[in-house]
């Protein structure tokens, strides 16, 4: 079964670190979130995927050099400029040439949604399209899908007023489509599926169905969320180890092959040490990802903070709520609260 991933998007709210690095190849503990991605379709059966790429492509086919990702064939759908959901899902199908039922899913939701059970849904009610709703506190900020009670999708509605909104389920974005949706798309345009593709099914009943599923999910897209998506997958919440070589030393304490932990430090879970990483005497690290070949000093803080791969703390500094970029330095007794810092690189 074939799967198209939306993966075009620049990542404007993690900048700087998505001026180099797509949002999806960013890590999420010690793991690019797209390799998490796949994984997961992986399991429940798709064999091939079809990445919609617009904001720096050459780095998904230099991150995936022979189109492969274990057993899933990759293809690309470079967009010369946004076409949208809808249009990029048209797109796909163009270099595809898709023919079956299909799945579709936001390159920036973390998940652990049954994909199984969604499509096996679809196909019970013979739906045209299938969305997952997920339930949120707050959906105000969100599209909310009030359904009937086999599912039907009733309407859309779009950011109601904070305490108006009909239900608190939105769209989690991962659908099941059949090919008949793609016709419903124009060509070359942009066209939000969200916004026009679905309510267009709408003007006739039994096309359109969603699944009411209260499972982990998380959009990884701001700063906040790409922190607190390094806790929850430390913590378990996809149901596996953080990452596939990782050692559970203590409960929630995960130490990949090649670390270093000096005895004195203060370990408060979840943390990720990955590896070949060292951290010395008298450091305290709290809720925090450490990234590969990174040097923690003597005597610093971390706190709530995603160190990737070479980043450098040097003694007595105090990092919370951060994210520090790839062979990122912070100084002696530095202070950084809530930023996310990356290397500067050299003048020429």
């Amino acid at each position: 079964m074939k799967a198209v991933v939306l993966v075009g998007g620049e990542g404007t709210r993690l900048r700087p670190l998505t001026y180099g690095t797509p949002k999806p190849l960013l890590p999420i503990a010690n793991q690019p979130f797209l390799e998490r991605q796949l994984t997961w379709m992986g399991r429940h059966g798709i064999d091939e995927v079809v990445l919609s790429v617009g904001y720096l492509p050459d780095a998904f086919t230099k991150h995936f050099a022979d189109d492969r990702f274990g057993d899933l064939q990759l293809r690309y759908a470079v967009e010369d400029e946004p076409l949208g959901t809808a249009g990029a899902i048209r797109y796909a199908d163009e270099v595809a040439g898709i023919d079956e039922r299909f799945v579709v899913c936001n390159g920036d939701v973390l998940t652990a949604l049954d994909l199984d059970e969604l499509i096996r849904f679809h196909d019970a009610r013979g739906a045209d399209a299938t969305i997952h709703l997920v339930p949120v506190p707050d959906p105000s900020a969100f599209g909310v899908v009030p359904i009937f009670d086999d599912g039907e999708v009733r309407e859309f509605v779009e950011k109601p007023p904070p305490g108006e909104a009909p239900t608190n389920w939105i769209n989690a974005g991962t659908y099941v489509l059949e090919p008949s949706v793609l016709d419903r798309i124009p060509c070359e345009r942009n066209v939000s599926v969200e916004r026009e593709t679905f309510p267009s099914l709408l003007e006739q009943r039994g096309h359109l169905y969603a699944l009411e599923r209260d499972v982990y999910w998380l959009d990884i897209g701001t700063p906040h969320k790409y922190r607190e998506a390094q806790n929850d997958v430390v913590r378990g919440a996809l149901g596996t180890p953080p990452v596939v070589d990782a050692n559970e030393v203590d409960p929630g304490i995960w130490v990949q092959p090649g670390a270093v932990i000096d005895a004195s430090t203060r370990l408060v879970p979840p943390v990720l040490v990955g590896r070949d990483t060292a951290v010395g005497p008298g450091v305290y690290l709290a809720a925090s990802s450490v990234g590969a070949r990174c040097t923690v000093g003597y005597g610093a803080r971390v706190e709530n903070s995603v160190l990737l791969d070479g980043a450098a703390i040097d003694r007595a500094a105090d990092v919370v709520d951060c994210i520090l970029g790839v062979d990122t330095v912070v100084g002696e007794a530095a202070r950084v609260r809530g930023e996310i810092v990356v290397r500067t690189p050299a003048p020429d």
